[in-house]
């Protein structure tokens, strides 16, 4: 047996979402007035009580979905009761018994696993006495909380600790696992329909997420952890993004905003295109995000069937990518067929390839002599009547590469310069595929001493070779 999972369910708005992350005490489902927002399982894993186990957030039972994808989201809740351990039915204090609760009741009742009554929205203490009027759903002891007043929150995972099945050999292992670090987190972005459901449906091997021809189908940034030769991953699944100006509602804005801070936390970004279209104004602001927050990142074009299908080639998209985002000449490409698992496996090796490099920490001597041959190649030209001259260069940090260079004035260095090193330094250092970052800075004796003991503090062109 894996950790315990956990399936909060119900009828939309009766705060499943919220109990999720209230209980996880950070923004993990999207939370809006609007019923029926959740449509994916949107999972978390707690430590609580020396027991591990695993909430789902699901849709909401019987909802009438605007998009018509009340089959898909009804499926993705058979799905997550099909697959838990404990049922959690989440009603509303306030509304009292409905008839869509007793439906969901009956319905819960049939599976037969074992069933807790949560009874929310209990703001005041006032509610508490109507809450055994629920046990006509579930005969068993209700759980009142309010997740907006903050009440009995400990109660609640007590409960819930109470009810799992008892734990196995492999449950701490496991658990220990999923809640520490993966090798590797991926975050898959893009506009809307450009295929990163059917992606994350691929790496998971079943059907984790909804995927649709309709699109806007995603709206929570979902992380889905799968392996790959027994090494562990998440991947992030992202709500499409469209333009600012186009946002429906709310619930659109939250996702572009959980797209922005997916690339963020990401380790790597793979950045979606649609073979079969031209790369539009969303694409252009994903790809900004992503440099602005230096990430390495894979440029995957997307239903390349398609692609071929027109004629189109590898060296074209290449070439096409390169002329639209020409200071992306080092992010490496992929070309990739999600929907029949097309080189998916090639893309996380490619992936681990590059989070490798953006982790390496060059020696100040190596970087250095890639400089130094530089510079002998193709010397600064003089600015304002003066020389231009680099003393050393050092790396500060990883993730991305961060190199210090130390100079007589920043400002004479002019940026075509400045983009020629660069592009010397990617060819000579272990950088070639991922984004760095340059700091020119002044020399100051405060920071010189910083590194007397490392190298001697002359021109660049006349250090010796170590």
């Amino acid at each position: 047996m894996s950790i315990p999972r956990v399936a909060i369910v119900g009828r939309p708005n009766v705060g499943k979402s919220s109990i999720l992350n209230w209980l996880a005490r950070k923004l993990v489902s999207v939370v809006d007035p609007t019923a029926g927002v959740t449509r994916d399982r949107v999972t978390y894993t707690m430590n609580e009580y020396d027991r591990y186990f695993e909430l789902v957030d699901t849709g909401g039972i019987g909802i009438v979905d605007s998009d018509d994808l009340s089959e898909q989201i009804e499926q993705q809740i058979r799905f997550g009761l099909e697959q838990a351990d404990l049922l959690v039915l989440v009603v509303d204090g306030q509304a009292g018994i409905t008839p869509l609760d007793q439906t969901v009741a009956r319905k819960l009742q049939k599976i037969g696993k074992p069933t807790m009554l949560v009874v929310n929205k209990c703001d005041s203490s006032k509610l508490d006495a109507e809450a055994d009027g629920f046990r006509a759903l579930v005969d068993t002891d209700p759980v009142v909380v309010s997740v907006k007043g903050e009440r009995n929150r400990k109660e609640l995972l007590e409960a819930i600790v109470e009810h799992l099945p008892p734990a196995d050999e492999t449950e701490a292992a496991e658990g220990e696992q999923k809640i520490h670090d993966p090798e590797l987190k991926i975050a898959i972005v893009g506009r809307r329909n450009v295929g990163k459901s059917t992606f994350i449906n691929a790496l998971a091997e079943e059907e984790r997420v909804i995927v649709s021809p309709i699109a806007g189908t995603t709206r929570d940034s979902i992380d889905i952890r799968f392996e790959v030769d027994g090494k562990s991953f998440i991947a992030i699944d992202t709500p499409g993004v469209r333009k600012r100006k186009s946002l429906a509602n709310d619930i659109e804005f939250y996702g572009l905003v959980r797209a922005q801070k997916s690339i963020r936390r990401a380790d790597v970004v793979l950045m979606f295109f649609d073979a079969s279209e031209r790369i539009s104004r969303v694409d252009k602001k994903l790809v900004t995000d992503i440099l602005d927050h230096a990430k390495p990142c894979i440029f995957v074009v997307n239903k390349w069937d398609l692609g071929l299908d027109e004629s189109m080639t590898t060296e074209k998209w290449a070439e096409y990518l390169l002329k639209t985002f020409p200071s992306t000449r080092y992010v490496p490409v992929a070309f990739i067929t999600a929907k029949e698992s097309t080189n998916i496996k090639k893309v996380v090796n490619l992936a681990q390839t590059i989070f490798k490099q953006a982790r390496i920490r060059v020696s100040t001597s190596k970087i250095n002599k890639s400089i130094r041959k530089a510079v002998e190649e193709n010397n600064p030209p003089h600015r304002r009547n003066r020389r231009p001259k680099i003393y050393y260069a050092t790396q500060v940090a990883v993730q991305p590469p961060t190199i210090i260079i130390k100079c007589n004035d920043p400002i004479l260095f002019d940026e075509s310069w400045k983009r020629y090193l660069e592009s010397c330094i990617r060819d000579d250092l272990p950088f070639d595929e991922v984004p760095m970052r340059l700091y020119w800075r002044p020399r100051t004796e405060a920071i010189e001493k910083q590194f007397d003991d490392a190298i001697e503090d002359v021109p660049i062109e006349s250090l010796e070779e170590e």
